[in-house]
């Protein structure tokens, strides 16, 4: 994988962090507002509340954008740790470093779902359910396949430091042989 720039990938990323959470905020808005004000009309033929219809499609639109804008503050972020570690002069492993990112990506997924469940419950009941259950089971999966690769990681560090200490024991023993 090639990777840009830094100062490209900031040019990049943070004029379309600002636009999504423009946007997300624009479909708060609507989802907040709009669906009250048309209550009364139901769309014939399909038989559906037209403010339910339209604050569900606002919040299909405002988790879009949200998700955009986080994937954007999480690669900034990223960008930010590094050139922190780094003035700090601290010099570290790729594998640890992953490992709590993918932590701190738990903790983000976790604070977006859990965000997203009052904005759920403003839902008609028939639709809260189900996208609430979609968001719950999505976020968890995403959450497994972190845990497994977290799991992954700590197993090689734990591997690659348990050879050494093998191999260092081992020489010791043929040390001790030899002086034998």
């Amino acid at each position: 994988m090639v990777r840009k720039p830094i100062g490209e990938e900031v040019r990049h990323r943070f004029p379309r962090l600002t636009m999504s959470l423009f946007m997300a905020a624009i479909f708060f808005l609507i989802n907040t507002f709009v669906p009250g004000t048309i209550d009364e009309i139901t769309l014939p033929g399909i038989n559906v509340n037209a403010g339910t219809l339209i604050g569900t499609i606002a919040l299909i639109f405002t988790a879009i954008f949200m998700i955009r804008a986080l994937a954007d503050a999480l690669v900034l972020s990223d960008i930010l740790t590094d050139v922190f570690v780094r003035r700090l002069g601290i010099k570290e492993e790729r594998s640890p470093k992953r490992a709590a990112r993918e932590a701190i990506y738990i903790i983000a997924i976790i604070l977006v779902t859990t965000a997203l469940q009052p904005l759920l419950d403003t839902l008609e009941p028939s639709v809260k359910g189900l996208l609430s259950n979609i968001t719950i089971y999505v976020a968890l999966g995403i959450i497994l396949v972190l845990i497994y690769d977290i799991g992954r990681i700590l197993y090689r560090i734990v591997e690659r430091k348990t050879e050494s200490v093998a191999d260092s024991l081992a020489r010791m023993a043929e040390r001790r042989k030899n002086r034998e």
